[in-house]
């Protein structure tokens, strides 16, 4: 490891000053948009009340830090079976439960809905609690079609709400590690970048006790792209605009009569950007692998390389002015190769001090509870609001339908407010 690089020395707890005298513009390359008018310590159009939750999904809805936040109280909660309302109220210390999200969204003292259901019915319970007068997070992904994304944002566009979804992978501490040396400049050029998200054995939720299918039966890998684009638009902000995908299916009894009508386990995707960049997304169902969501951006300065699970990483390489010769005899550059020591970010004053713990998806929960609490009281779009959304969303969708199509390239609809 070279001494000239901070980046690669660990992580030395910053400063709140430090923090503020860094700028507008490094606060924008972490994704995280100030809190205050830097300088002058002024509140830029904060509320003065707290943010008042309903939480929706007993599941995945129990991982968050609502009731952690200074700035936040869960106000009420919902899930349509009794024992998962019962563990909201307990983990969120909250006294007033709903039987659906339909009768919570009514509840006028709400002023956001916090929706973690099934994916097929993100859109509608979205759609539903902006037109209720609620703003909205909403976990992945943003919609399983391009009529439900513009549906999304025609609902976002007439209410004038606040929509942002729960990307796990925009606040994973590797990614925020990728968007401070994009912003400050140490890759040169990003010129391609890969992502992966492989999880086998998900077909253990495909199925109820009773053997009703859930949403999960043969859901398109496709379909739940963010995990993986994130990696690449949440820090260069590219926008893919082509793809061409190949799935993969072994004929198993087990994808048979999926409401999707989806014959693969795996799907690999090659996406080309606005910039003319290639980006490959590998999601895998199934397969001899050791599971994981990370990237590796490669740019013409340095590469930045998230552990792989086989045990290497992260690692950073850089291109270098050395020359040697390869086992061919041919001159070629040598780039330096080193580790790097990942901050634990969520333990920073990025972070309210009561939320400054880890969490699931490799301490990602805090920052997206911080950023949807924080957009509303300073009255700013999140940073992953519903362009942002849809940008991470959509590819996966044309991808699916070019690995339909035997690998088609299709191009990828491009969203804006």
């Amino acid at each position: 490891m070279d001494g000239h690089d901070a980046e690669t020395r660990g992580a030395r707890r910053r400063t709140r000053r430090e923090v503020l005298r860094e700028g507008a513009a490094a606060a924008a390359g972490l994704g995280l948009a100030p809190t205050v008018a830097l300088g002058t310590g002024v509140p830029v159009g904060r509320r003065a009340a707290p943010v008042r939750i309903g939480v929706v999904g007993g599941n995945f809805g129990c991982a968050f830090q609502w009731h952690e936040h200074p700035d936040c109280v869960v106000a009420a909660v919902s899930d349509l079976r009794s024992d998962r309302r019962e563990r909201l109220m307990q983990v969120y210390g909250c006294a007033k439960s709903c039987p659906s999200l339909e009768e919570l969204i009514r509840d006028p003292a709400l002023d956001a809905v916090a929706v973690f259901t099934g994916a097929p019915d993100h859109v509608r319970h979205c759609i539903a609690a902006l037109r209720a007068g609620k703003h909205v997070l909403c976990a992945v992904p943003a919609a399983l079609d391009l009529e439900e994304a513009e549906a999304l944002l025609a609902t976002v566009r007439a209410t004038g709400l606040t929509y942002m979804m729960a990307e796990t992978s925009y606040y994973r501490q590797v990614t925020i590690s990728a968007r401070r040396l994009q912003a400050a400049g140490r890759f040169g050029t990003i010129f391609y970048t890969e992502a992966e998200y492989h999880h086998a054995g998900l077909e253990t939720l495909w199925f109820e006790a009773d053997g009703a299918p859930t949403w999960r039966h043969g859901f398109p890998p496709m379909l739940y792209p963010t995990h993986c684009t994130a990696f690449l638009t949440g820090v260069t902000g590219e926008r893919m605009t082509a793809a061409t995908c190949l799935g993969w299916g072994d004929d198993s009894p087990l994808l048979a009569g999926n409401r999707y009508e989806n014959p693969f386990w795996n799907e690999t995707a090659l996406f080309r950007t606005d910039r003319g960049h290639a980006f490959r997304v590998g999601v895998f169902w199934k397969g001899a692998h050791r599971g994981t969501e990370r990237a590796q951006w490669y740019g013409d300065r340095l590469s930045f390389f998230a552990e792989h699970p086989n045990g290497l990483g992260p690692v950073i390489v850089r291109a270098g002015n050395q020359v040697e010769k390869d086992d061919a005899g041919f001159e070629r550059q040598l780039s330096s190769f080193e580790l790097y020591e990942q901050p634990r970010w969520f333990e920073t004053d990025l972070l309210p001090e009561p939320l400054r713990h880890d969490s699931g998806h490799d301490g990602s929960h805090p920052f997206l509870t911080h950023e949807f609490v924080d957009a509303l009281r300073s009255e700013r779009r999140p940073a992953i609001d519903v362009v942002e959304a849809l940008a991470y969303t959509v590819p996966g969708i044309v991808a699916h339908r070019s690995a339909l199509a035997g690998g088609e390239q299709l191009a990828v609809p491009v969203y804006e407010l």
